[in-house]
Parts: structure tokens; C-alpha cells; sequence
């Protein structure tokens, strides 16, 4: 009896590890990075299923990000799959007979700006086109690996999904930590690594205001009352938001609502800042998009936006229940600054005017109540790779024998904590955003290493990871864009596709013969030469 139910039980877990197909890859994460991963591969002749936990493919790009800073980055460097779909973007326009402001030809440092649901329409055609099966609502449990190679993916749901070589295009690293690959969450400190810009970090003024209630207690949106040293690493990431997609058109406007449980006190530093700084304005970014729209994105320079600091930290190893939390906190805070904006009577006339023209766009995220689906996770896990990427990488030893692709945005890091000052008054902490990093607006372009996107060999044969990609929390500062992603993705598409025919691990695919593949789909490898 006993050895009865013992094979009861042994053939019950195999059986729910079972996949449905065995595909050449395995593409956790529908944001672009993993969309141009997948199509790439697809597009070598492999059989590739791309597997989501949202409800949407094309994760920031289609969820509320209305333009992807490579204003900030060489255009002539991003060719590819990143430029193909800025092409398939101005084509769909052309086709609604709307004239952009802008040509993907003229690589200049224009916006190259679109409507959420036009990257999500272009993102899920080029998808189809390739035939790449996308399975979305399904979040990773589990992977099953045989010694350092990855076979299996077992989802929540009890699906499960194998394959031959596994690519991680997630924004959290989550099939990365999954498999047992070694990774960072926070700052590396200034000696660690030499790293001038590394640890704490105070580039933003105090500002003269009491943050403490009447209790002597700090207020909502403080996150800490000790001042980190300067240059200290710790365990703190740069704050997430959301990106707003707004209308100022009366006919395609949905009204800022009071939210459940909405407290206008958890806004008290707003109502303290704005008393010492009334023409401030609204505070958080606002680009005009097409479609008569606005991209609301936090405002890295202010004092006070719409990114929830310090309320991200345990995020990236979190539980799925524990990331909802989260994410709840960060939309019911959002939620909760725009109604204060626009309603509080300590909020300057002006900027209540300003928010009662302004709304969710109608015809944008109606399965969603017209908020964004898609939090803005800017920083996560960072993997510890076969090459680490630094600062140096960044500004100095700039050229690398294994390019995958050039990357150019600024080192740019948006802040990790809000401190309550001991002699009084609140100080911002951890924005990176250097002058002397930038030619005219643009970062300064370096090689990105192919080793960077691969784990170390003994951790595991055939996983790919271009988004949390291994690098320090500075140089990932500079990484962490979604036109270098995508750049990234599609290389790894690539690169997936040589291992599967090549039947070596990852690690050990022909470089040559992955520089030339590269080279036939556009993607640029060389540094500008002046």
C-alpha cells in the first residue's frame, strides 16, 4: 500500500511538471526586451513561446510610457528590431493620416513619441507575424533544472513550459533567481568597484520645511530619519511610479475621482511644500504625445512627484501577494496625489486649475479603469554574471571583444529615500544625474558586452539575461531604458538561436557566427567614430 501510494505521488509530480510542447526557447517576460527576444528567435526558425504574468505584452512601452529616451541616447547606434518598431509606429500614423513631429529616419533627438495602444497594436502584430505563441497571465512558480541546465517552468497556474535554452526579459529577474543565479538587489558602495557615483548620494538640495507631525513623528512620504553616509551601499533601489497617459480634451478626458479610503493628510508634505514654494507647479513631468495625450512621468528633478520613495525596497525579492501590496500602496498613492491636487485647498490655485483640465485618457486602458497596468519597476534584481558591467565600463574602457550592442543613455537614477534631517527639514536621496556624463544631452555610447547577459557557467548552461543584466546599480543606472533592453533582447533572441544549433551552452556559442547574425539583422556593434 505504502509503495502504491508512493507512485501515486511520484507520477502525480511529474505529471504536473509536464509541458504541453517542448519549444527551442523559453521567453519569460512580454516586455519589449523579451517581445524583440522572442520575435528574433522566432525569426531564426525556432519555435519560441513568450510567457507573461500581466494581462498585456509590451510592458512599459504599452503600458503608459509614451516615449522611450532615445532622445537621450545616438539613434544612428539603435537599428534593429528597436528601429523596425518606430518604423511599424510611424506607418500605423501614416495609415490614420496623423503627421508625427518627428521621422524614424532623421536620427535626431526628437521624442519619437506614440500612444500606449499603438505599441501594444505594433508589439502583438509583429509577435503574430512571427509566429511566437504568447501565453499571458501566467506567473512563474518554479523551475526545474538538471545539474546547472534549466528544462522546466512550472507556472502558478500548474502549467508548465520547457525548453532548450530560457531567456529572462522580466523586469524583476524572476526566472534569473528562480534558477539559482546569483544576483544583487541594491547600491554597491563607492569602493567597492571605484565607483565615484556608487552608494548614497546627495545631489538634491534640503528643503526648509518641517517634516515631522505634531507627535514629533515623521510624516507620510519620509522614509527614513538617519542620513545614510555619503558613498555608503545599502539595500535601497531607485523609486518606481507610474506613467500617467493624460488628456486635456473634453471629450476624451475621464475625471480624476476620490479614491477608497483617500486621506488628504498622507499629503501633508505636499500642503508644507507647497506653502514654502508656491510656484512650483504641478509637480511631475508632462509630454505631449500623439493623439491629443499626455506621457505624466515622475519628475527625477523634483523634490516631491508621483514616485512613492522608499516604499519599493523589498520589492524585487517579494512574494507575489507581497508585490501586489505594493503595488496597491503605489497606485492608491497616485490615485490619491492627483484627486489632492486638484480638490486640497492648501494646493495653489493654479496648479488645482491645472489639474481639473487634465484627465485619464479615455481610450486608453479601458480594461483597466484607464490607469495604468503596468508599474514603472525601474530597478530590481541585477545579475552576477560572467562580466559585471561598472561605471568604468560606462564612461572609460568603452570598447569590449563581444558587443551585442551600443548603449548610450546618461547614468540616470532617480531617488532611493527621503530623509527627515536631525537639525530639521527633508533631504532626497540617491538621484544620479551627472552634466559631465552627457555630449549635448546624450550619454556617452560603450559596448555592451555579450557576457553581460550571460550567468556564469557553473550557475546555469542556457539562460539569458538582458534586462537584469550584470551590472553594479550605477552602470545599471545608465542600462536601464527600454531602447537598450530591446537592443538587448533581440541580441538574446539571437544568441538563443545559435545555442539551439549549435547544441552548446550558452556561454560557449560561436562568436563569430553571432556578430555575423547580429550584423544581417541591423543591429549596431561599433562605436561612432568622429
Amino acid at each position: 500500500m505504502k509503495n502504491t501510494y508512493i507512485a501515486i505521488l511520484l507520477l502525480f509530480l511529474f505529471s504536473s511538471w509536464k509541458s504541453e510542447k517542448d519549444y527551442d526557447v523559453v521567453v519569460y517576460g512580454a516586455t519589449p526586451a523579451g517581445i524583440t527576444a522572442a520575435v528574433a528567435a522566432s525569426r531564426e526558425g525556432k519555435s519560441v513561446v513568450m510567457i507573461e504574468p500581466l494581462r498585456i505584452a509590451g510592458g512599459m512601452m504599452s503600458g503608459g510610457l509614451g516615449f522611450s529616451d532615445s532622445n537621450q541616447m545616438f539613434r544612428e547606434t539603435l537599428g534593429g528590431l528597436f528601429e523596425e518598431f518606430h518604423k511599424r509606429v510611424e506607418k500605423v500614423y501614416a495609415d490614420r493620416n496623423i503627421q508625427l513631429n518627428y521621422r524614424v529616419d532623421e536620427k535626431d533627438t526628437k521624442y519619437w513619441t506614440y500612444e500606449p495602444h499603438v505599441a501594444e497594436l505594433v508589439f502583438n502584430t509583429m509577435l503574430k507575424e512571427a509566429g511566437v505563441k504568447v501565453v499571458l497571465n501566467e506567473t512563474l512558480k518554479s523551475a526545474k533544472l538538471k545539474g546547472a541546465t534549466i528544462q522546466t517552468l512550472k507556472m502558478r497556474s500548474g502549467k508548465a513550459f520547457s525548453g532548450k535554452v530560457f531567456i529572462d526579459a522580466s523586469y524583476e529577474g524572476d526566472l534569473m533567481a528562480a534558477a539559482g543565479v546569483s544576483y544583487r538587489v541594491g547600491r554597491e558602495g563607492r569602493d567597492e568597484f571605484g565607483e565615484s557615483f556608487a552608494g548614497a548620494v546627495y545631489q538634491k538640495k534640503a528643503v526648509g520645511l518641517s517634516p515631522l507631525d505634531a507627535h514629533k513623528k515623521p510624516l507620510p512620504l519620509i522614509s527614513g530619519t538617519a542620513l545614510t553616509p555619503d558613498g555608503q551601499g545599502d539595500h535601497r533601489i531607485m523609486t518606481y511610479s507610474f506613467r500617467l497617459c493624460l488628456s486635456e480634451d473634453p471629450t476624451n478626458r475621464i475625471a480624476f475621482k476620490k479614491p477608497k479610503d483617500y486621506n488628504a493628510d498622507k499629503y501633508e508634505l505636499f500642503r508644507r511644500f507647497y506653502k514654502i514654494s508656491p510656484k512650483t507647479g504641478i509637480p511631475f513631468d508632462l509630454y505631449p504625445i500623439p493623439g491629443n495625450k499626455l506621457d505624466g512621468n515622475n519628475g527625477i528633478g523634483g523634490q516631491l512627484s508621483t514616485g512613492l520613495v522608499g516604499e519599493n525596497w523589498d520589492y524585487p525579492d517579494a512574494s507575489p501577494k507581497r508585490r501586489q501590496e505594493i503595488w496597491d500602496k503605489h497606485r492608491n498613492y497616485t490615485e490619491g496625489l492627483l484627486y489632492f491636487l486638484m480638490t486640497d485647498p492648501a494646493v495653489p490655485e493654479a496648479v488645482r486649475k491645472r489639474m481639473e483640465m487634465l484627465g485619464y485618457a479615455k481610450n486608453e486602458f479601458a480594461q483597466y479603469n484607464h490607469f495604468p497596468p503596468v508599474l514603472y519597476v525601474r530597478e530590481a534584481r541585477r545579475m552576477v554574471g560572467a562580466y559585471f558591467l561598472t561605471q568604468k565600463d560606462i564612461l572609460e574602457t568603452k570598447e569590449k571583444p563581444d558587443p551585442i550592442g551600443i548603449g548610450s543613455f546618461p547614468i540616470d537614477s532617480h531617488d532611493c529615500q527621503r530623509i527627515a534631517m536631525p537639525d530639521g527639514g527633508f533631504i532626497n536621496e540617491g538621484t544620479i544625474f551627472p552634466a559631465k556624463t552627457r555630449i549635448e544631452g546624450r550619454g556617452i555610447a560603450y559596448q555592451i558586452p555579450y557576457r553581460s547577459i550571460t550567468p556564469k557557467a557553473t550557475e546555469c548552461t542556457n539562460l539569458l539575461v538582458p534586462v537584469c543584466a550584470s551590472s553594479s546599480h550605477v552602470a545599471f543606472s545608465s542600462l536601464r531604458v527600454e531602447p537598450a533592453w530591446m537592443v538587448m533582447g533581440e541580441s538574446a533572441g539571437i544568441a538563443a538561436a545559435v545555442a539551439v544549433e549549435e547544441k552548446v551552452n550558452v556561454q560557449n556559442i560561436n562568436l563569430a557566427k553571432l556578430t555575423e547574425r547580429l550584423k544581417a539583422k541591423r543591429q549596431v556593434l561599433t562605436l561612432l567614430t568622429n
